[in-house]
């Protein structure tokens, strides 16, 4: 159901990869809310996944961009904003990578080199992209940033790895950049840690099914889905946020404030001799 919250709202959206990415199922949302948008990948990304099936739904334009490069960012904005001749209302940042993950690197033995590129375009992606928008003028009065996060950046989960200090460093970015869009053109700049999704990307996580398992067992709700997310988004890219600012929000179900629930006694109980 269409409640048009985004009606005449241009945004960016990054990281739509396949049907199962929150970017993705976010872009058909906005789309459906009446919202206008540009499609954002890093190139590999885009060979890999399918961005243009995506692009013709929602009928927007594809503009490749390694958020590791400033280059990259700057072409991005200035593209976005001659398609809109203006400016923009939201950015989704869906961003993550982990070199070490990916190559199978235990969390106390990490390679620095891979540390630094997971940190750059995790996080510091973030950073990139607000401070190139705020050089360029390229987001309304009142607009809205969300970045996806996850709650290892509060508490410790072993095989979430090197992406627990990227989701950490990504809600600090948020916090302080925050501040400064806020004051300079009130633009408000928030994370959700989301519960976990297999998605493409959650799913190369050691242990995930473990993960999703657990969260499921410990959410009185349960998990909250792509689709769960992709509405939270909408909500926060509406004017029906318009003071919500530099904050996490957990959309997860409740996992994040229960300490323990029946299913998870349950679970782990001893069986009766």
């Amino acid at each position: 159901m269409s409640y048009n919250l985004l009606k005449g709202k241009k945004g960016i959206i990054f990281g739509a990869l396949d049907e199962r990415s929150i970017a993705w199922r976010t872009a058909l949302r906005c789309h459906e809310e009446g919202a206008e948008i540009v499609l954002s990948n890093a190139p590999v990304a885009m060979r890999m996944g399918e961005i243009n099936k995506l692009a013709a739904i929602v009928n927007a334009p594809v503009i490749a961009c390694d958020v590791s490069s400033n280059e990259d960012v700057s072409n991005l904005i200035s593209k976005t904003m001659e398609h809109f001749g203006g400016g923009v209302d939201f950015i989704l940042h869906s961003i993550g990578m982990s070199i070490n993950v990916r190559k199978g690197k235990h969390y106390t033995e990490i390679d620095y080199g891979f540390n630094a590129k997971s940190l750059d375009i995790s996080a510091m992606s973030l950073h990139r992209v607000l401070a190139t928008a705020m050089k360029m003028d390229a987001i309304n009065e009142w607009g809205s940033v969300v970045a996806l996060s996850y709650i290892a950046a509060q508490r410790v989960f072993p095989d979430y790895n090197e992406m627990a200090d990227a989701k950490a460093l990504l809600e600090s970015v948020s916090r302080s950049f925050g501040y400064h869009y806020a004051v300079k053109k009130h633009v408000r700049v928030n994370t959700i840690s989301q519960s976990p999704v297999r998605t493409t990307a959650g799913s190369g996580v050691k242990g995930f099914d473990g993960f999703m398992d657990y969260a499921e067992k410990m959410s009185p709700l349960g998990n909250a889905s792509s689709d769960d997310c992709a509405n939270y988004c909408v909500m926060m890219f509406s004017d029906l946020t318009r003071m919500v600012t530099m904050q996490n929000l957990f959309h997860d179900g409740g996992f994040s404030f229960t300490g323990v629930t029946e299913a998870v006694i349950n679970a782990t109980a001893p069986s009766a001799p």
